[in-house]
Formats: C-alpha cells, structure tokens, sequence
C-alpha cells in the first residue's frame, strides 16, 4: 500500500536554515552559504522519508519565506514598488517583497487558513504583468532526482493562489482576481512542461481554497483552470490536495469531476464529514484517494488501529489498489523530530509524534493495509494510547469542577465601557492621542545568553533576577526619553510569550526543540497542553511591579490571553478545545486580579490568535466566537473600574469579526494595521461604531524599514477620520523584540513626534 506526505518542515531539527537566514540578511554570510545549508536540508528531508519507506516524497514544499511567496515569484508578479526589472527573481527582490527594505514597505503578510503559520500576499490587478521568473519547482525535482530520489513536485493551485491574492492598491473593488485565471495559467503550462521534460511522473496541485465557502462562480473557475491544463497534464498523474477542514458537498462534486486529475487528498482528521460524502456520495471509479489519516498539525500520536479501521472502510470504497495514506496536512504545522526530546518526561514523550514520527505512522499504515503489519509497533501504540487515557495527571477533578461553573454567566464587567474610560482618565490622566508599544522591545544576544543560563543553572536566581531588572530599568529610561505615554517592562524574562505562561501552569509539557516555523525565520516553541490547566502560583506580578516602583508614569502588566495559548499550543484532543480554553481563562483571571492587587492600574491580555482559531466555514464562525470572546471576558470581569484593561490582535483579517471584537468589552484594543494597507479603518467608514479606546498601528515592525514622522501622522490623520479623538491610541502594529535597537529607537521617537505633532495641530485648531 503506497503512502505520501503533503510536506515536511523546513526549519531543520536544530532551526539551521533560521539562522542561515539571519545571517544573509545581516550581511554576514553570502547567498551561496545560505543556498548550501538549504540544500543539505533538503538532501535530508528526501533521504529520510525514502528511507522510511514513502512512495509519494514532494519537493518544492521547501521555501525561504512561504509558499504562496514562492508562487508570486514563478509568475513574476512582483509589484511595481521593488523596481524589478525582469528575469530571474533574485533573493533582493524576494525578500524585498517579504520584508520590504530602506526604501519600500513589505507586502501585507497574513495568517495561512486557521493556522499560526503566515504568508505573504500576492497583489494583483488588471494591470499585473505575468512571467515565468522563478525556476524553483523544476530545479527542486532535479535536485532530488540527482540523489536518487523521485519525488511529487508540490504547486499552489491556480484557483487558490488567486483566491487567496488580494487587489492592489487604487485597483477598483469589483475587480476580480479571478479574471486573471487566463493570464496565470500560461505559466503553469510552461512549468508542467519543464517537469515533465525532468522526469516527473505525478505532480500536486494544492488547492485547500476548496474547504471554505466558496460561490458558484469560484467553483466554476476550479473547473475551467483544470480543463484548461487538461492537455498540459497529459501523461501525469495529478494529485489535487485540500486540508484543514471538511470539504462541502458542492466543491467535492466540483473537485471529483475536474479535468485531468488522477487523485485527490482529503483531511480525514478536521475533516471528519468529508469521510461521509466518500462514502455516501460515492468516489470516481479509476482514481486515487489520498487520506489523511495522520494529523499533521498536532503531536499526539496517532491511534493506528482507529486509522487502520477508517482506512479499511475505504477500501471497501475505491479500492484497495487506488488507496494511498497519508498525512492530514503538511507536517510543517509540528516540529521536526521527538529524538531530540531527551530531557521530556518519559510518558507524556510515550505519547507524542513529531514529523519525523509521522512519517514512520503513515509507512506503518500502509503495510498494515498491505498485510504487513508490524504487531510489536502496534501494540506498543496501544499500550501509549491507554496509558494516556487513563494517566492521573491528565485529570484534575477541582479544575473541571470550576470550569463547569461558569455556565450561566456571561461574565460582563458591570459598568459599560464609556463610563469605564471616564473613570480610568480620571486616574491616569493621558494625553490626546496616548502613545504605547505592544509589549516587547528587543531580544538581545545578551538577554538570551542570560535566560540560557539560568535555565541551564550555570547562573544563580539572584544573578539572573538582577540581569533581567537592569534590562527592564533600560528599556524604562528609554521609553521616557522617548516620552511615551504608557509603558511596558519590555518582557525581557519571556522567549516566548505562550511559552513562559504554560511553564509556569499545570497541565502543560515543554519541549528543547520543538520548534515550528510561523514566518520568516521567526519560529515558535508550543507548549504541550496535555491535562487540566491551572495556576499554582502568580506568574508576572513580581517583574510588572518592579517595573512600576521604576517609573511614575503607568507601566502595563502584560499578560497572554487564554485564545492565544489555546491556539499557540499543541492541545490535548481528547477533550473540546472550549473547555480548556475556559481553564486557562480561569487561571489567567487570577493573574489578572493579583497585578490589580499589586498596583497595576493597566492590563494587557493579548489575543492576538483570537482570529486564527475562527473555523473556516461560516456555519461554525458563531459558536467559536461565543465561546472565545467569553474566554477573554472570564480573565478580566472582576477588576475596578478604574483598572484599565487593554488587549492585542495581529495578522489576519478582522474586518469580519468587528462585532465580536467589540463584545470582548475590552477598554483598549491595540490591533494591527499599517502592513495590510489599513484595511482595518474601512470597517469604520462603513458605520461601524467603536466606543472604546483603539490603537491601529501606524508602522510594520515586521520590516527592518524605518518609517518617517511625516508617514506616520498621515496614518494618524487617516484614523482621525473615522475615529473619535478621545478614543485613539498611537502604537506600532505588533511587539518589537524581533528587532534591533538601531531601528526601534529611531521608529519609536518618529511615532512619538507624530503623536506630538498632531496634537499641536488638533489644540490650534480649536
């Protein structure tokens, strides 16, 4: 029985083509030095997954920054902005358009379907000029055939890419990218010919567009792109692939009936009623199916006799010879390999699968169906499975007990949010148009050396506190050199911001090198949410009132909201995510209470993910969103009135959830804005109405570019034209620690000047 991986991580086990990236881009290292370690991980990832037995190995999953990047360059779709000039895109222009450089903004960057993986999005209008200027897809497959390995080339489908691209700027809104499916698809041509011209035998088209709700016209285009390449596809065996949810009735009629498809890959993991149209709504005779039967965006291991029973359903369906496993999605959604973990507690690893396990899953699997089950690996599974089910430290009878209590509350703060406002000016007596950061200032060398230390013992308690209360002192000297408004302690005790909570929470695992990219070279290290979640002990209090006793101006007590951790985390999935996000708002509220209690009169509790974890189909979107927005509203529904309460959200597209957003009942919410061209303030010229203090960001920290005084206060007279004065806030988009000093001060002091500036100009002109 052959099996297939969708894609793998590209990070490397030890994050190797990270910091090959960093070093490019600080001039340190040459591209040729970059390409190399590229290469070597790839090399790896091939060899690995032919060495445990996978048929179906893709190439061309492998990126410098995303996927749909990637794709940008193949068609040469680069905007007018970065002066490119044709031909081959170079890394300049590649990563000009992901990070923008001295001279030019960054292209909007976007979270990838439900996910906390980001990127980049394609600009496009009438206008757009295609070209085939990245060879990438075709020089990967050589590569891997030069190693003996003959692997999948993997493509973004035409339908998605478009689908997922977003008009340029000045274009009219009725424009529809679709109408560029005729100008795209030449190119495609031409790469399917180069890879046939190689050798390539099967080719992947991802197209997981298919899993949301899609209109009779978007549906139509699937059809005619795929009849279009029809004759282009001849002699290859096509694999369309959709993941991360079910795919609707209609687009499975759509997708099973496409042009010159031989095979289509299913997520059988979120996508659980897809299961039921193959078997109720029958699967094309002749064709392949692809299932995904291991969850490719978690760590759990895999329940190999449930999936051997699911996938021997599906024999009985489309045939035994025309069944392939595979994987529920890319395995770049986990982190690379669990042999790494020598330090992780021996059950909790006997229960866990990273990539690198997965893809001895999904081999076990198929020689399993292909009558060559290795009994002793399936037993041992068993046997991890039962432990898990029964382990006394996954079940905390008190915690549930709690969390079972909150039905029948809505947990509102008392007063509304005006009165709210009033009562926190009086105290805190802010400026027109305060000025604020996110949270974090720069990660230094030194910092993490400190952290590092510490936690491998190699420093005392006292030596370390001492460090991290001369960086906190640091950056609140700088923040009131600045003369920013309301301060923040500059995090310098957090890697991570999810990370730093979970350790100090029961019910949660850590990893060494669990790492999972989420953009760029920025990856992340989720927590492992394996049992019911509770606060021992109070987990910021101490640094947030050291950094308050700094200064008299206000300092935020910074917190992570339990969305956020709850969709940063690899969480346990033998129980609805709601009930453990409403345990982590409970142990969050107590937090919340304590920093109150100790003198901290404002309070940030960032979601940032509250948008990532909205399900992709809309006949979810309200349960979701009930339950989450509850969430935030159990961790803060006890303070005065007096305490201002503050949250955060970053990257995706909110427009859709205003309302949702407004019912958090948060005071402030500071939210991301100047890299997705402030689309964010078209919801306000629409009619909606905002009571509470908000901050839009007016500068991209994502990019190293600096942005002038002059740039900034436009932004803000902008906002100033759908947004009350009295309720606007001057803030970057985002934290800053994935900076440099060099550029912070500088963008911080232009925000500053602006704020300053208009504020002169509002006094005059009364």
């Amino acid at each position: 029985m052959a099996s297939h991986i969708v894609g793998y991580p590209r990070m490397g086990p030890k994050r190797e083509l990270k910091f090959a990236l960093e070093s490019f881009w600080d001039k340190k290292s040459s591209a040729e030095d970059l390409e190399k370690v590229a290469a070597d991980l790839r090399a790896s990832i091939w060899k690995q997954m032919s060495e445990a037995g996978i048929k179906y190995i893709p190439s061309n999953t492998f990126s410098y920054y995303d996927q749909v990047l990637d794709t940008t360059a193949m068609l040469g779709a680069v905007p007018d902005r970065y002066s490119w000039t044709g031909g081959e895109i170079g890394h300049d222009t590649y990563f000009s358009m992901a990070r923008g450089n001295a001279t030019v903004p960054a292209m909007e960057m976007t979270k990838w379907f439900d996910t906390n993986y980001h990127f980049i999005v394609p600009e496009l209008g009438p206008q757009t000029k295609f070209s085939y200027a990245s060879h990438k897809a075709v020089s990967e497959y050589k590569e891997a055939k030069a190693l003996g390995v003959d692997t999948v080339p993997v493509l973004v489908g035409p339908v998605s890419y478009l689908l997922l691209s977003k008009a340029a700027k000045g274009v009219e809104k009725s424009f529809s990218l679709l109408s560029l499916l005729g100008s795209i698809l030449p190119i495609y041509k031409e790469v399917v010919a180069e890879l046939k011209a190689a050798g390539a035998s099967w080719i992947q088209f991802d197209e997981p567009t298919l899993v949301k709700d899609l209109a009779a016209h978007e549906l139509a285009a699937f059809s005619s792109a795929y009849a279009e390449l029809e004759s282009s596809l001849s002699g290859l065996n096509v694999l369309v692939e959709t993941y991360f949810a079910d795919v609707p009735a209609e687009s499975y009629k759509t997708l099973t009936s496409l042009c010159g498809v031989t095979a289509y890959g299913f997520d059988l993991v979120r996508g659980t009623k897809t299961l039921d149209l193959v078997k109720s709504a029958g699967f094309p005779s002749g064709k392949y199916l692809f299932a995904g039967v291991v969850d490719g965006r978690n760590i759990w291991a895999d329940d190999l006799a449930a999936s051997l029973s699911t996938l021997q359903s599906l024999e009985a369906v489309v045939g035994k010879d025309k069944l392939v496993v595979s994987t529920s999605c890319s395995l770049m959604h986990t982190a690379v390999d669990l042999v790494n973990e020598t330090k992780l507690d021996s059950e909790i690893k006997s229960w866990l699968a990273f990539a690198a396990q997965k893809v001895v899953e999904v081999n076990a699997l198929g020689k399993a169906l292909a009558g060559q089950k290795d009994e002793a690996y399936f037993a041992a599974n068993a046997a991890a499975q039962a432990s898990r089910k029964s382990s006394p430290r996954v079940n905390n009878e008190e915690v549930q007990k709690a969390a079972a209590a909150l039905k029948g509350s809505d947990h509102r703060r008392a007063t509304t949010v005006s009165a709210r406002l009033d009562a926190q000016q009086k105290k805190l007596n802010l400026p027109v148009l305060p000025t604020t950061t996110i949270g974090s200032f720069p990660q230094t060398m030194d910092l993490r050396r400190v952290r590092r230390e510490y936690k491998a013992k190699k420093i005392s308690e006292e030596a370390y506190v001492s460090a991290i209360k001369e960086e906190i002192s640091k950056v609140v000297k700088i923040q009131e050199e600045l003369d920013i408004d309301v301060l923040v302690h500059g995090e310098p005790e957090r890697n991570d911001m999810v990370e730093y909570f979970g350790e100090q929470l029961s019910g949660f695992a850590f990893t060494a090198n669990g790492w999972v990219q989420s953009y760029g070279s920025r990856c992340v290290k989720p927590p492992v949410i394996y049992g019911d979640v509770s606060r021992p002990n109070p987990m910021t209090v101490f640094w947030s009132k050291m950094a308050q006793d700094m200064t008299p101006r206000p300092m935020k007590g910074m917190l992570t909201g339990p969305v956020t951790i709850l969709n940063w985390s690899f969480v346990r999935n033998d129980q609805p995510r709601f009930e453990t996000c409403y345990q982590i708002a409970l142990a969050i509220k107590k937090e919340v209470e304590d920093l109150e209690a100790g003198g901290i009169q404002v309070i940030q509790i960032d979601e940032a993910a509250l948008r990532e974890g909205l399900p992709l189909r809309k006949s979810e979107h309200a349960f979701y969103l009930d339950w989450a927005v509850h969430s935030f509203r159990i961790t803060n529904c006890g303070v005065q009135d007096t305490t201002q309460i503050h949250t955060h959200m970053c990257y995706s597209n909110f427009n859709d959830i205003i309302h949702s957003i407004i019912n958090m009942d948060a005071d402030v919410i500071t939210i991301e804005n100047s890299r997705s061209d402030e689309k964010l303030l078209s919801v306000f010229r629409e009619g909606v109405t905002y009571g509470a203090g908000i901050g839009p960001g007016v500068y991209d920290i994502h990019s190293p570019r600096i942005p002038s005084t002059e740039e900034i206060a436009d932004r803000v007279n902008k906002m100033l034209a759908v947004l009350d004065t009295n309720i606007l806030w001057v803030n970057p988009d985002c934290g800053l620690k994935t900076r440099k000093y060099a550029e912070v001060m500088p963008a911080l002091k232009a925000m500053v000047d602006a704020a300053k500036l208009i504020r002169t100009q509002l006094a005059s002109a009364k």
